[in-house]
């Protein structure tokens, strides 16, 4: 028996030409890459104004709180002096208050002096101290406090002051006597102005060393990334220290996932370079032998020269032909996450196949919905080989099973079975070779299996040949990975090995 497809599409499948320039415009799009800014710039921006806005909060609380207990503190001192006035007042034989002592403080006796206090009855004449001379302080006497409330007032020009008041019904008088203490605001003011000036200066200082200690911490905890950077460019002007096209220097853990994922990207990188020269040397290497019969029969001015080149321009277009199927299958590989219905694809190519081989039944069975991460194209290739394989060298039935081990969440396990001869245990491997035929009497070129085999390694896949237990025949278990986010269909346990 013998393995051969035809390959659906691919004679008339050619790489696009590349037109003038075309290798230029990635260097230069590159270089047009517009940056999103800077790193560390973005951080010192959020660390100022984060600084900013916590500072000013802090600052203004602190300015509350010390003005607060300054003042707080003063209205203490005074209202000491007004309990004082209220302890040392007596109503005269008159009707008059007057002070059965008199009060401490030297600057009630002094005009103008900043200490003031003032005592008011209605009919009554304000009793005032000789600091206030010739004035008087402006009081509401229409209400009665009996608890001593503070307040400023700018009634005397170009002094402002802080009064504290209460009212008091001195024993043996009917009258509310309204007691009061005023004071200049200006060593009050003062204290304020001192207390404020050392806030700010001691927050601007204290702003400065954040933002300088912010500014350290960038530069030191982004410096990983700017020895990431120079190793990559040691990698792309000519290699790392050690001779290693890798990026071996020891980084921090936030950094080493970053590292690890460019490594990788490294080795697949060189890995695609190799693939890309052995693609070459394989296709030079398979060009070179009908090039040199197709030369030897020139030069010998053969009679069969026609057929010669006939012949050896087929061998070597199949050959070009299988390079391109592996050149597109890994340029779609690379480009990006690929997504294919299996079903879909089955079905189109059972429905190609049935007019090749009317006489065949073929039947399907499993998932539906089962995903692949390959192309469609390729997946419509390289079920296409399978199948029509089994159509051409099977009995007339062919089975196809997809998703045939549902319960594997990486891989979706494709059976392709007939009911043939098969093929003998020790040719399975040899046939994939490229131009391997075990029956040479059915038209074909050999590189089917083989065109199969390499895509499917290509996208992480396999291909294995073994005996169909229910036809008997050859059965083919192509294993491609799945998609992201495939659902997976059980198929009956009945299929299941």
């Amino acid at each position: 028996m013998g393995v051969e497809p035809v390959i659906l599409g691919l004679h008339d499948a050619r790489l696009p030409a590349q037109r003038p320039g075309a290798a230029a415009e990635p260097a230069k799009s590159g270089a047009r890459s517009r940056s999103t800014g800077s790193l560390s710039q973005r951080m010192l921006v959020i660390a100022a104004t984060w600084l900013l806005l916590l500072l000013s909060l802090g600052g203004f609380a602190l300015d509350r709180t010390m003005t607060g207990l300054a003042t707080r503190n003063f209205d203490d001192q005074i209202g000491y002096m007004l309990t004082a006035m209220v302890a040392s007042v007596e109503i005269g034989p008159d009707g008059e208050v007057f002070f059965n002592r008199p009060l401490g403080d030297q600057r009630f006796l002094e005009p103008n002096s900043g200490l003031y206090w003032q005592i008011s009855g209605k009919g009554h004449e304000d009793f005032l101290s000789r600091s206030l001379w010739d004035s008087s302080l402006k009081l509401d006497s229409d209400h009665f406090d009996s608890q001593p409330h503070a307040f400023d007032s700018d009634q005397r020009s170009g002094e402002p002051l802080r009064v504290i008041e209460r009212s008091v019904v001195l024993p043996g008088s009917p009258i509310q006597w309204r007691f009061a203490v005023a004071a200049s605001r200006t060593e009050l003011n003062g204290q304020i102005a001192r207390i404020r000036s050392i806030l700010f200066w001691s927050f601007v200082i204290l702003a400065l060393g954040l933002f300088l200690m912010t500014a350290l911490q960038t530069w030191y905890g982004l410096s990983p990334l700017r020895r990431v950077r120079r190793a990559i460019a040691a990698l792309r002007t000519g290699g790392s220290t050690g001779g290693s096209n890798r990026v071996t220097e020891p980084l921090p853990d936030e950094v080493q996932p970053l590292v690890e994922e460019l490594n990788l990207l490294l080795e697949h990188a060189d890995r695609q370079a190799e693939e890309a020269r052995t693609h070459a040397g394989n296709l030079a290497h398979a060009l070179k032998t009908p090039l040199t019969v197709v030369m030897n029969a020139a030069t010998a001015h053969a009679d069969d020269l026609a057929d010669t080149v006939i012949r050896e321009a087929g061998v070597m277009r199949r050959q070009v032909d299988h390079h391109l199927a592996r050149a597109r299958a890994v340029g779609r590989r690379v480009a990006g996450h690929s997504r294919s219905v299996v079903w879909d694809s089955a079905g189109a190519v059972e429905r190609a196949v049935t007019r090749l081989y009317p006489q065949v039944r073929l039947d399907m069975d499993g998932s539906k919905t089962a995903c692949v991460a390959v192309e469609r194209q390729d997946l419509d290739e390289i079920l296409g080989n399978l199948i029509e394989n089994a159509a051409k060298y099977g009995g007339g039935s062919v089975f196809v099973t997809i998703d045939a081990r549902a319960d594997d969440k990486r891989f979706c396990d494709i059976w392709i079975e007939d009911d043939g001869v098969g093929i003998p245990e020790a040719e399975r491997t040899r046939i994939f070779a490229r131009g391997a035929r075990l029956d040479t009497g059915k038209p074909g070129t050999g590189l089917g299996l083989a065109i199969v085999r390499d895509v499917a390694e290509i996208y992480g896949g396999s291909v294995l040949l073994g005996e169909s237990e229910d036809l008997g025949g050859l059965l083919v278990t192509l294993r491609l990975p799945r998609s992201s986010g495939d659902s997976i269909f059980r198929v009956p346990a009945a299929r299941d090995t």
